[in-house]
């Protein structure tokens, strides 16, 4: 297993490198142990797919920091591959009570994290830009301070919150790039040319989710748009799901077992999980 230095080092090294690269969500230790076995090179987590697992509803505060962390330990520990972890608004609204979850983070195993301006409150659904920014600062710090380095992802969450306004995206991700954010992202985005004018407006690396996108687009195609970093959310969590709901339903209500058909085979689930 690598120590968590060369965790940290590997994903500096991935944002470094020519081209974007794939980063999947994977929601517990099998899912991760999966992810790596298809030839991964790093993993982030999902407060959605994290949520399904709990049989609770994403962005309702049903998931808290502690829940996040735990998941956060689990996956680093579950394969040698750097993780990236989905840390909601940290916890708190005050810039440096936020910012101590990027610490706990880091002791919980993982490499990298993100912050976000939505606040969780659905009559005020995203942070005045000044707090905004003065939370990605005080995140930056405690980051800066780590004795391993830590990838800090900033979150301008406007799309996700029936704010389509591009122009203070840009604005919000441009200013937490000042305040010091090693990665920036704007979840929500839905087509190649809106992705296009927010990369050629930052000089540090995007991280693009593909949940809104048009599936049809590739890696290459971002790539060619300026994304660095592509992620899918909780969107593999929804889609293990609907095959489960597909054979449920099924027996239910025709007693039919024909989605064993699609099922993988239990010797393939021993190989990647058997201990070497």
């Amino acid at each position: 297993m690598r120590s968590q230095a060369e965790k940290a080092a590997a994903l500096q090294a991935l944002h470094g490198r020519p081209g974007a690269f794939l980063v999947p969500n994977p929601w517990d230790a099998g899912t991760a142990k999966l992810l790596a076995s298809l030839g991964y090179e790093a993993l982030a987590t999902t407060s959605f797919g994290l949520a399904n697992m709990l049989g609770r509803a994403d962005g309702t505060g049903a998931i808290g920091p502690d829940d996040i962390l735990e998941n956060c330990r689990v996956i680093a520990a579950a394969t040698d591959l750097p993780v990236i972890a989905d840390l909601e608004n940290c916890g708190a609204d005050e810039p440096r009570a936020a910012a101590q979850m990027i610490g706990r983070a880091a002791e919980a195993g993982v490499v990298g994290g993100s912050i976000e301006d939505a606040t969780g409150d659905r009559a005020k659904p995203i942070y005045d830009f000044a707090l905004a920014v003065e939370r990605v600062a005080a995140s930056v710090a405690v980051a800066r301070a780590l004795p391993v380095p830590f990838t800090l992802t900033a979150r301008a969450e406007n799309f996700l919150h029936g704010r389509p306004d591009l122009d203070d995206t840009i604005r919000r991700l441009q200013a937490f790039e000042a305040a010091g954010a090693d990665v920036l992202y704007a979840p929500g985005l839905r087509d190649l040319a809106t992705i296009r004018t927010v990369a050629s407006a930052l000089t540090k690396p995007l991280n693009v989710l593909m949940s809104a996108v048009d599936p049809a687009l590739t890696v290459a195609d971002l790539a060619a748009a300026g994304v660095k970093r592509v992620s899918v959310g909780g969107a593999l969590s929804r889609l293990a799901l609907a095959a489960f709901l597909k054979g449920a339903r099924e027996m239910r209500e025709s007693g039919g077992f024909t989605w064993l058909r699609d099922a993988m085979p239990a010797r393939e689930f021993t190989a990647v999980f058997a201990p070497d």
